[in-house]
């Protein structure tokens, strides 16, 4: 595991029950308001790791308060190491203490009371649930309530999802591997899924867990009578949105050549929506020229100066 600085070590026990879950949660400049909904996850898990990726001061010392009271282990990295790498740290350190079931967060989603049994319903009633590798819920957009779309596989499970509430047995990160840590951030959820499948093994996703979680700040736009919602992603987000997607496709092309092509096309028209409604987009565009040039040239890992 990549050097970080773990407080309340003591909290997690080191042995536990054959389907114990330990919750792991990535933070980074995190605000109190999103702090408070750590508490809905403490409250149906048995452990919980909060990793953080070089915030403030201020924000560190919110952080291990939080974790004081939630009576969970803090991971202070001293500096971003990209949500890859964040999740498998907090992976690591489950693993190390006996769970057998990890469920991923980001900082910015919240549950409500019973998602964790509603998830493990959904693989207790699976047909095939030793093939499971990882259960996602549904996603709904808390600004505008919408329900993101579930492309769908002849399994009837999602293709690829979000790696923000994923249920996952520890063994699929032997099977499998840990999460690319290469890529930094964005796409670690959709290249873990294809390695996922590429192995063999399944995606379900819950009927009845919904995880509210907000994909950048997307706000509504109107042009000429049309209404379309752009992310508002970072500059430093478009470099490596664009990046990785290519990088997933030419890797997955010849394995999955009727799915490869999805996270391209998704990447040009959130592109297109960016160009159309937010600001900074000279800036954005020279984002997307540099992360497209490498992600055909097989630069990766962290892109300084952006």
């Amino acid at each position: 595991m990549n050097s970080g600085q773990p407080s309340n070590v003591e909290q997690l026990p080191s042995q536990k029950s054959a389907h114990s879950l330990c919750a792991v949660i990535v933070t980074y400049h995190p605000s109190p308001q999103l702090l408070e909904d750590f508490h809905a996850v403490a409250d149906q898990v048995d452990g919980l790791v909060i990793i953080d990726n070089g915030s403030t001061a201020d924000e560190l010392s919110l952080l291990r308060d939080t974790s004081k009271r939630l009576g969970s282990q803090l991971i202070e990295n001293p500096e971003n190491l990209g949500v890859a790498e964040a999740l498998n740290q907090g992976v690591h350190v489950a693993k190390e203490h006996g769970y057998t079931w990890v469920i991923l967060f980001d900082q910015d989603s919240s549950i409500r009371p019973g998602f964790i049994d509603q998830m493990f319903e959904t693989w207790s009633d699976h047909p095939q649930r030793d093939r499971i590798a990882a259960i996602h819920p549904r996603y709904r957009d808390p600004k505008t309530g919408r329900e993101l779309l579930v492309r769908r596989a002849k399994d009837g499970g999602p293709i690829t999802s979000m790696t923000s509430g994923a249920l996952m047995p520890v063994w699929a990160f032997d099977k499998i591997g840990r999460f690319a840590s290469e890529y930094f951030i964005d796409c670690v959820d959709t290249e873990y899924c294809f390695r996922i499948r590429a192995a063999g093994y399944l995606i379900a996703d819950s009927a009845q867990a919904e995880l509210v979680h907000a994909a950048g700040n997307a706000q509504v736009r109107t042009m000429l009578g049309v209404s379309f919602q752009p992310t508002y992603h970072s500059t430093m987000r478009r470099y490596y949105m664009a990046r990785n997607r290519i990088v997933v496709f030419r890797k997955y092309v010849s394995i999955f050549p009727q799915w490869a092509f999805i996270p391209l096309f998704d990447s040009i028209r959130e592109t297109i929506k960016c160009f159309l409604g937010e600001p900074d987009r000279s800036i954005k565009f020279r984002r997307f020229l540099l992360g497209t040039w490498d992600g055909l040239t097989g630069r990766m890992g962290k892109r300084e100066g952006l």
